[in-house]
């Protein structure tokens, strides 16, 4: 009887505390070969419910960097090296973040660390910035989507979510 007790006992506390775990955002991820190498990125798909992605990034103060989207940090991994316009990000993986500039214009941020929560950026540890375009998409995204398209001997990172997308271009060294 005591046995069935602490077993009923620990369903109860079980349940109780699984029905108050935080929830968690989808994960979302993109893929692509340059010259038979991957290039991925797997992230958090957080939803706008009802909210505008200017009220939530456009209050960003300058310097600051947006987590592209939620829980564990964007991961990015390639297999070669890519440049970036005049930025060369070596093969391996990283953590990639958005920065917002004074000029309220953004720049893409790989940071050596990867794998650690979302908001834990170390700025110590990241590549150059580079400049990304800003536009609005044709059909505005409710989750945060990050896409990868090949162009031609390279690629396109794509980041959209609501009313805003930013993007840029890379090639395989």
């Amino acid at each position: 009887m005591k046995r069935l007790l602490i077993a009923i006992v620990g369903l109860v506390l079980f349940c109780a505390c699984a029905g108050t775990a935080p929830a968690q955002n989808a994960r979302g991820a993109a893929e692509l070969k340059l010259h038979g190498k991957a290039v991925s990125v797997e992230y958090g798909r957080p939803a706008l419910k009802g909210r505008k992605v200017e009220d939530m990034l456009g209050q960003l103060p300058a310097g600051e960097v947006w987590r592209l989207g939620a829980n564990k940090s964007t991961t990015f991994k390639t297999a070669t090296d890519l440049v970036f316009g005049e930025v060369t990000v070596p093969k391996g993986e990283y953590s990639l973040w958005a920065r917002k500039e004074a000029d309220n214009n953004w720049k893409l941020v790989f940071n050596k660390q990867h794998g650690q929560w979302g908001t834990d950026h170390d700025a110590s540890q990241d590549l150059p910035g580079i400049p990304l375009k800003e536009t609005k998409p044709a059909t505005p995204a409710e989750q945060v989507t990050i896409g990868l398209t090949k162009t031609g001997d390279g690629g396109e990172i794509t980041i959209g979510w609501g009313d805003m997308e930013l993007s840029t271009d890379f090639k395989a060294k």
